[in-house]
């Protein structure tokens, strides 16, 4: 690998760009026109441009991002995550070029890319999931049939995407042929696909992921992340170890995901996202996500391995440089994700010019970002312009460094989300690990009705 072209933006071009970097590769960016000046595209060693603003038309082309690819010399390219990251109709386009990708095979992506088949592979490695369809569904009266027998509460997931799109929470029958329609478009509308998979609602759920790197006939987790503080089904907070799990689920989790990763022959890095029933210990496996995700820099943080770099490595085709037991872990990290919207206005988008930015700095902080005084943030894209990664010898230390280290983010021109942040961390239930999937939002209602 010579030279990477990396088909994304914002924090993880710049990441990206940097683990490239450090490996001695050459790097192409590709913007929008609303990019051109953006922080990746003043790293980069070469700069397509491919099009206008709107992800639509230049991120999410295929043919631009391979033209820009064979116009510069590319061998490699990196999707970054989001965009094209998960589309195996890219990966395969990219391997047809003559070039490398930077995850999995597209066979792959194809097979953990869809929910239900996601689920049947699972099975097939012996991980539990949770009790729902055995396939996707596509109308209303089969999705009442399916909800009598597994049982209300129910939550609808669109069968051929992440990230949050299509899903909803129902309680009885009557709701469900409300929200249906509903999810099933939206989900036809984000993926090409309506089939929604239903599935049993777990209420006192901790949402738990487990870091994987594979070379194809070896894989290794790098143990979990606690993603639970979540807002319209986002994450906002997320830390490694879990809080809320104990050696022996932390033992059977990790297992699993790799036994999961061993069943596809899993090549590049990737996560198997479970739930925890906080009640009973139960863990069980709802997607896999096939690239490397927004909070990697916690586990980076308590094993000290670059997991993009080592992305870069295995698919140069250098074998998993680590066994399992070269993994270990130390401390404690947390990730406070920064977005430019308002709070007090119901997290509204604040795009706009950024005028003054002071990063926080000292021992074991690490800020991820494109920030720059006098940078844009686009009306486009993703809200997110920073995450602030802090690591300590413990939980308690980890946040007492959170708190300072957010305390000196100082970013002018645009509203964010840090004061929100820096008053989470002074919750009780936070401090003591005591949250699931659904904590934060009540917090938010409380705090909303308060100042009402």
């Amino acid at each position: 690998m010579k030279r990477l072209l990396i088909a994304n933006r914002g924090e993880i071009a710049v990441r990206i760009i940097r683990a490239a970097n450090d490996l001695g590769i050459e790097t192409v960016a590709v913007v929008s026109e609303a990019d051109r000046s953006a922080a990746h595209a003043l790293l980069a060693d070469q700069v397509v441009p491919i099009g206008p603003a709107p992800a639509t038309k230049s991120y999410l082309v295929a043919d631009a991002i391979l033209a820009a690819a064979k116009e510069t010399g590319a061998d490699a390219v990196h999707p970054g995550y989001g965009f094209l990251s998960e589309r195996a109709s890219f990966a395969a386009a990219v391997a047809d070029a003559g070039l490398t990708f930077v995850g999995p095979e597209a066979s792959v992506i194809e097979q953990m890319g869809d929910k239900v088949r996601a689920r049947q592979v699972a099975q097939a490695a012996g991980v539990p999931t949770v009790p729902g369809t055995p396939g996707g569904v596509s109308d209303v009266a089969e999705a009442v049939a399916a909800a009598g027998e597994i049982g209300y509460p129910i939550m609808l997931k669109a069968a051929a995407g992440g990230g949050g799109r299509g899903i909803r929470v129902v309680a009885n029958e009557a709701e469900l042929k409300v929200a249906f329609p509903q999810a099933s478009g939206e989900a036809a509308s984000a993926f090409g696909d309506g089939r929604m998979y239903l599935e049993r609602f777990v209420r006192a759920a901790r949402h738990v992921e487990v870091q994987v790197l594979g070379d194809g006939s070896e894989t290794v987790h790098v143990f979990e992340r606690e993603c639970s503080l979540q807002r319209r089904r986002q994450k906002v907070v997320e830390e490694a170890p879990s809080p809320g799990i104990d050696e022996r689920i932390r033992a059977g989790m990790t297992a699993a995901a790799v036994r999961l990763c061993k069943e596809v022959g899993y090549r590049s890095a990737g996560t198997c996202e479970f739930l925890v029933d906080d009640d009973t210990g139960e863990f069980f496996f709802i997607e896999m996500n096939t690239r490397i995700q927004v909070e990697h820099p916690v586990t980076e943080l308590i094993t000290g391995i670059d997991l993009v770099a080592e992305q870069l490595r295995i698919a140069a085709g250098e074998p998993l440089r680590y066994r399992q037991s070269d993994v270990t872990k130390r401390g404690h990290a947390v990730e406070f994700r920064v977005c430019a919207e308002d709070p007090e206005r119901n997290f509204l988008p604040g795009p706009g010019k950024i005028g003054d930015v002071r990063l926080p700095g000292g021992p074991w902080v690490r800020t991820d970002t494109w920030l720059a005084p006098g940078s844009q943030v686009p009306p486009f894209y993703d809200s997110l312009v920073a995450k602030v990664i802090v690591w300590g010898e413990d939980r308690a230390t980890a946040l007492r460094r959170a708190k300072r280290a957010l305390s000196e983010l100082v970013v002018e021109g645009v509203p964010t989300t840090t004061t929100l942040l820096i008053e989470l961390l002074g919750q009780q239930w936070f401090a003591d690990g005591a949250f699931t999937t659904g904590t934060l939002e009540e917090w938010l209602t409380q705090r909303a009705e308060a100042g009402a």
